[in-house]
């Protein structure tokens, strides 16, 4: 299994990823699609908009499957 840092320098950009970073207390989740990384830091899009990852705070991150088409509405 190779390192969170590793997949996200290889990753191409526009993959769907969820990112977990550590905060204080705990962790949270970015779900969304790579949009750009430095060496610093990572850029998410997620559905409430463009968020920025300190590399430094990332703990886990993979490639997801594409999200779900919606139901259709009952009648």
């Amino acid at each position: 299994m190779s390192s969170p840092f590793v997949f996200l320098a290889d990753a191409p950009l526009g993959i769907r990823v969820v990112v977990r970073t550590s905060i204080p207390g705990g962790y949270t989740d970015a779900l969304g699609f790579l949009r750009g990384r430095s060496a610093a830091s990572i850029s998410v899009e997620t559905r409430h908009g463009l968020v920025t990852l300190a590399m430094e705070d990332v703990v886990a991150a993979k490639e997801v499957p594409p999200a779900p088409a919606p139901r259709p509405r009952r009648a």
